[in-house]
């Protein structure tokens, strides 16, 4: 039971006067009356007040101690990305508040809606490079959506009711709050907790100019060979639903980035795959095919465009997305769309025709055969005696039946992973998209699994990435978040190698990464574990893993120097994607 309800419980005479709170106090307190049960986070000398408050408050709220602060920010991101929640996480100054900015740049460019809250040193000691003192606000300025340093409690409960708006409306986002010792330790009369629906000068939600959408499906309407391309911003509009509707109505192809994976389940009949950098061939080809290219909830990634100079230019471009900053940023717009597509895309769809592009359609599918014939087939069948990341993805789906959600590192695994892996339902897609952070997947799987504990959460993850937060077994051992933990292991940094290989002469430089026992080091956290490198053993060893009660690691050996393809070659056009 909260302070706040011990003094509430009192007898009408004694509760005349308003409660006394810390600051500590009133944070805890804002964080229950914004609906959080998991705080992800690491004490220390300055943020010591907040959990000591927190020991009072354990029925409330469920605090997970992670084992390095990077792992908690990337696990209030996973938790973020499951839930479709506010991920939140706490870390003390100087080097606690530092760990978290790899996390705030990753949360930021693929709009995660995360609170942090850090610790800093008394206020009267601002300034004076005092013992784990640094300028936090100043350093995560161009990572955070919203930052602000709290120097008296009296205005926490504010602060926080605005950084939990701002987080999750819009284009969600980080936003630290950094609140002194002092203001943690400070009294003063609590007056209770309003939750935030207003901020002077911010406009979340924009107006939907009706003009724009008239003419938005005007072109549509016209459009012989119409393209969908689609983002996370479905997901974060929860617009999934209005998005099949859109495409439905007229049988648009739709394909889709790597972070609007699962915006749309992999077996609908208009889904044409993946664009992008080792995306499928045809959304690739196609794209500077199209005569009407229609955007929902992306950014236009360099990932995705390729060569901007030579992407969709014979293409009229419809833009639907909430943050105007994206609008024309890097594509120049047609109709520009500016708005939240679960309000927009029902408005565009009523205003559509239904035609008949199943001849469009088609020619997708027959680019697809052809990327089957050359690429796919192999991948995911190989005849060779070692095994290939593909195939491990296949019998994955066999196994899971697509219901699981897939937890993505950085590297070859990632791009295989993101070709292959079917998805049934939303939100089962968690990666690191635009900044790519290594050492991401482990600590965002134990995220997500606190974010959606009724489904399998399989962590798919390099030899690289799984050593740079392989702490976080620590975790998984303490609290028990029952991660399947997927390791495929081809004794090389794989994506860096592959680049050395096809770019520079296959001069791998520094590339060859000798890495642990994974199963005693596993084991050593009293994790269950296993190792194959025999294709016989593939099915059984999975089965096992997804069977199994509680967290489990499998390490599978992979073929060294397998690539991924199709490639978009850094420099060159979406329509000059190789094959091989």
């Amino acid at each position: 039971m909260s302070t706040l309800e011990k003094t509430e419980t009192k007898p009408q005479q004694e509760t005349a006067t308003k409660p006394q709170l810390s600051g500590s106090q009133a944070v805890l307190e804002a964080l229950i009356h914004e609906g959080v049960d998991t705080i992800f986070g690491y004490p220390g000398g300055a943020i010591m007040p907040i959990y000591d408050a927190l020991y009072d408050y354990n029925e409330k709220l469920t605090h997970i101690l992670v084992r390095h602060e990077q792992g908690g920010i990337h696990a209030a991101q996973g938790y973020a990305r499951t839930s479709g929640r506010v991920g939140v996480a706490f870390a003390t100054s100087g080097p606690g508040a530092t760990n978290l900015v790899t996390g705030l740049a990753d949360a930021m460019i693929d709009s995660n809606p995360i609170v942090c809250v850090t610790g800093q040193v008394f206020a009267s000691l601002l300034g004076t490079d005092a013992f784990q003192e640094t300028d936090i606000i100043n350093i995560t300025t161009p990572v955070t959506k919203w930052n602000y340093q709290v120097t008296d409690a009296t205005e926490i409960p504010s602060v926080l009711a605005k950084a939990f708006y701002i987080a999750q409306t819009g284009r969600p986002g980080p936003v630290l709050i950094d609140i002194t010792k002092s203001a943690q330790l400070q009294l003063f009369e609590y007056e209770g907790y309003s939750k935030c629906d207003h901020v002077r000068s911010y406009r979340p939600k924009p107006i939907v100019r009706k003009e724009y959408i008239e003419q938005a499906a005007e072109l549509i309407n016209q459009a012989e060979k119409p393209f969908v391309i689609f983002g996370q911003g479905v997901i974060l509009g929860q617009a999934e639903q209005d998005f099949k509707n859109f495409i439905e109505k007229s049988g648009f192809p739709a394909a889709t980035t790597v972070m609007g994976l699962s915006a749309l389940e992999t077996s609908h009949p208009l889904h044409v795959g993946m664009l992008g950098m080792h995306g499928n061939y045809a959304p690739n080809v196609m794209t500077n095919e199209c005569d009407v290219l229609i955007a929902v909830g992306m950014r236009f990634d360099d990932r995705v465009t390729g060569r901007l100079d030579k992407y969709a230019k014979q293409a009229k471009v419809v833009h639907l997305d909430i943050d105007p900053a994206e609008i024309d940023k890097n594509v120049k717009t047609t109709v520009p769309v500016w708005g939240d597509c679960k309000e927009t895309l029902p408005l565009l769809t009523e205003l559509l025709q239904k035609r008949d592009h199943s001849a469009w359609l088609a020619q997708f599918r027959e680019l697809e055969k052809e990327e089957i014939k050359e690429v796919i087939h192999d991948e995911l069948n190989p005849t060779s005696d070692v095994m290939t990341m593909g195939e491990v993805i296949r019998v994955l789906n066999e196994l899971s039946g697509g219901d699981a959600i897939i937890v993505t590192d950085v590297g070859q695994h990632q791009m295989v992973a993101c070709r292959y892996a079917q998805f049934n339902s939303s939100k089962s897609n968690v990666t690191s998209g635009g900044l790519g952070t290594m050492g991401f997947g482990l600590p965002a799987a134990i995220g997500a699994w606190y974010g959606a504990p009724h489904r399998d959460v399989v962590a798919i993850i390099g030899d690289g990435g799984i050593q740079m937060t392989i702490q976080e077994l620590g975790t998984i051992m303490q609290f028990g978040a029952k991660v399947k933990i997927l390791i495929l292991n081809n004794e090389f940094l794989g994506m860096v190698r592959q680049w050395q290989q096809l770019f520079h002469d296959k001069r791998y430089s520094f590339v060859n990464i000798t890495s642990p026992d994974f199963v005693a080091v596993a084991k050593g956290y009293y994790i269950d574990a296993n190792k194959i490198s025999e294709r016989q053993d593939l099915y059984p060893a999975l089965k096992t893993m997804l069977d199994h009660d509680g967290a489990y690691l499998l390490e599978v050996m992979v073929g060294k120097e397998n690539n991924v393809f199709p490639m978009v070659a850094q420099g060159t056009s979406v329509s000059e994607i190789r094959l091989k």
